[in-house]
């Protein structure tokens, strides 16, 4: 992009060192864009004995209905093995399934694959997950941000901070230092995410973030990469277009819709008969791994699972809810894109390069910062309702 160069640009990898690979569920119904089918989901798991409870749990090498395995840190299902399973399905927890689409999750680790119990300990109110997308190609955004676990793969997921309460910043001991010596004032480690988010560009082993020693192009970087994480988390205030470019249902959506098209004329997006508008071309047009969201979201919602299976369990007809949702992915959509011009013009000066940084000795980071923390400080429950020693 002009003014921003890759050249000798810190990897993402460097800079954020503590990674962890996204959850393998290994069965897709324990995810549902409601949490109401997940629900319904469990009921029907649990009324099956035997082969039955079996075949529709869908096992795996790495989890079947007999597998023991301890409870996931900060929820409260079950310990004892699936197949002797009784009582309500654990509360759905909301995650992030795919860029921009937010759905829910059976928080039982009996359910999955792999877990990632480290990822789970870190999860708070104050936590940030920064997941890497398949934009290698250079279409969308290559990071996403997200208060969310994030279930995308195959990227890499690198939470803020390493200890709950944001505690102990996920970043290479000593780049705060460092900045602050470049910049005359000492950047939070929010700030250093939002640079990122404004910064990070695509490289041949992962993302790289070009560093500016410039506090002026630095602020507005950040500036720019905060509007950023406020648009990707949409944990606060709902974004919102301006009065006459807010997305409205013109015409009434069908109880089932089946296909989604686009008049770019009309700015309408059609589901069936129904018509939302206005609909920004820019909104549209966005990709996330060279796909586009918006119908990658609509598809996840109208998916037919397989007769007979969990995953065919799914809502009757199209909830108010989900018409919400698309309403604001829509506005999201149409602002983010609105960024990416000012994200392509951010010419960075005073470059803080990789070589610089191992010359300062901040690179390579030690091994330690690539491990996570100990943050056990409370038991936790494990196979059979017995506790883990820590």
């Amino acid at each position: 992009m002009p003014g921003v160069t890759h050249h000798d640009a810190p990897p993402l990898a460097d800079l954020m060192p503590w990674s962890v690979a996204p959850p393998r569920l290994g069965r897709g119904w324990p995810v549902a864009p409601d949490a109401g089918s997940l629900k319904a989901r469990w009921e029907a798991l649990l009324k099956a004995r035997g082969p039955g409870r079996e075949a529709l749990f869908e096992p795996t090498r790495s989890r079947t209905p007999y597998t023991a395995v301890g409870q996931l840190p900060g929820r409260s299902g079950g310990t004892e093995r699936l197949i002797r399973a009784s009582g309500p399905c654990p509360e759905p927890a909301r995650v992030l399934v795919a860029p921009f689409d937010e759905q829910w999750l059976i928080p039982d680790h009996r359910l999955i694959d792999a877990a990632r119990p480290e990822l789970w300990r870190v999860a708070d109110a104050r936590q940030v997950f920064v997941a890497e997308t398949a934009a290698a190609s250079g279409t969308g955004p290559p990071l996403l941000a997200t208060s969310l676990l994030p279930l995308l793969r195959p990227g890499r997921v690198r939470p803020l901070y390493r200890r709950p309460a944001a505690a102990e910043p996920n970043l290479a001991p000593g780049l705060l230092d460092h900045l602050t010596a470049r910049l005359g004032h000492r950047p939070a480690p929010e700030d250093v995410l939002a640079w990122t988010l404004a910064a990070a560009r695509p490289g041949p082993d992962g993302p790289v973030v070009p560093l500016t020693g410039d506090a002026g192009v630095w602020a507005a970087g950040v500036e720019l990469g905060r509007r950023t994480l406020w648009l990707m988390r949409r944990d606060g205030e709902r974004p919102k277009l301006p009065g006459g470019r807010r997305p409205y249902v013109r015409a009434p959506l069908p109880a089932r819709p089946l296909t989604l098209s686009y008049d770019r004329d009309e700015e309408t997006l059609h589901l069936d008969e129904g018509r939302v508008s206005p609909v920004p071309p820019q909104a549209w047009d966005f990709e996330a791994g060279s796909e586009r969201v918006l119908e990658q979201w609509f598809a996840a919602r109208t998916a037919q699972g397989e007769p007979g299976t969990l995953a065919a369990v799914r809502p009757a007809t199209w909830p108010q809810a989900w018409t919400s949702e698309l309403l604001e992915l829509i506005t999201v959509l149409a602002l983010l894109a609105e960024l990416r011009p000012l994200r392509e013009a951010l010419t960075v000066t005073a470059p803080i390069t990789a070589t610089g940084l191992r010359a300062a000795g901040i690179l390579p980071v030690p091994a330690a910062a690539r491990r996570p923390a100990s943050v056990l400080d409370h038991r936790e429950e494990g196979p059979e309702g017995q506790f883990a020693l820590l």
